[in-house]
């Protein structure tokens, strides 16, 4: 029987993905994306971050949580290689593992005081769904942590973005500026399924407090409309 050791849930995280469908595959991917930290209330203690302000990125260590399985596999399919071929599950980033835990680093844009909830962190280039508990947060330290004569395997490259996205001015007026760069570059980046090829097919994601439809065509998407999402 595997031995179990129980993990403290220290924060979670306020991001603009309420559903899984278009958060980018890997951290830092779209550096317009801002997300929080909001501590959890055991952990609102400022001397725990005594000395934070002064890195400039972070690794978060968290939960896949809507990936907990009962089982898990020892091959996966990565999309980076169109989701056709199996590779084992620890030579890739995949969420459905033994232990549904991801690793990510941030850029640290800032520390901000809330006046109920304490010290709050301010990042950007996250890829986590709203609401992921952290389980620790780590400075990322350059010498230790980059490896520029590193190998990186199957997926060596960044994915560039391989679409342009066209979002008329009758529909970006829906949405604050701010908001919308971080949409564009989301988009870009083709939140599709690898499999998923047809120029008819309207896809419908939620960013942020909308609604985002929008279809492909080869290498253009093109964005129909961006509506305030009902409330939950």
């Amino acid at each position: 029987m595997a031995e179990l050791h129980e993990m403290k849930v220290v924060a979670r995280i306020k991001s603009e993905f309420r559903e899984k469908f278009g958060i980018p595959r890997q951290s830092g991917l779209v550096e317009a994306l801002r997300a929080e930290l909001v501590f959890e209330p055991e952990f609102r203690n400022a001397d725990a971050l005594r000395g934070l302000e002064g890195f400039s990125h972070i690794w978060l260590i968290w939960q896949f949580s809507q990936a907990v399985r009962a089982d898990w596999s020892p091959t996966v399919r990565p999309p980076r290689l169109g989701g056709n071929t199996r590779l084992g599950v620890f030579a890739t980033r995949s969420p459905f593992r033994p232990n549904p835990i991801g690793l990510s680093c941030v850029r640290l844009e800032g520390l901000r005081q809330d006046p109920s909830l304490g010290t709050v962190l301010v990042v950007s280039g996250a890829d986590l769904l709203d609401g992921t508990p952290i389980y620790d947060i780590k400075p990322y330290l350059p010498y230790a942590d980059a490896h520029p004569e590193a190998v990186g395997g199957f997926a060596a490259a960044a994915p560039e973005a391989r679409l342009k996205v066209l979002i008329p001015e009758s529909v970006k007026a829906a949405m604050p500026a701010e908001r919308l760069e971080a949409l564009r570059g989301v988009l870009a980046l083709d939140p599709r399924p690898s499999y998923q090829n047809d120029p008819e097919r309207v896809y419908g994601m939620r960013f942020a407090a909308y609604n985002v439809r929008f279809t492909v065509d080869e290498t253009t998407l093109t964005v129909h409309s961006i509506e305030p999402a009902p409330e939950t």
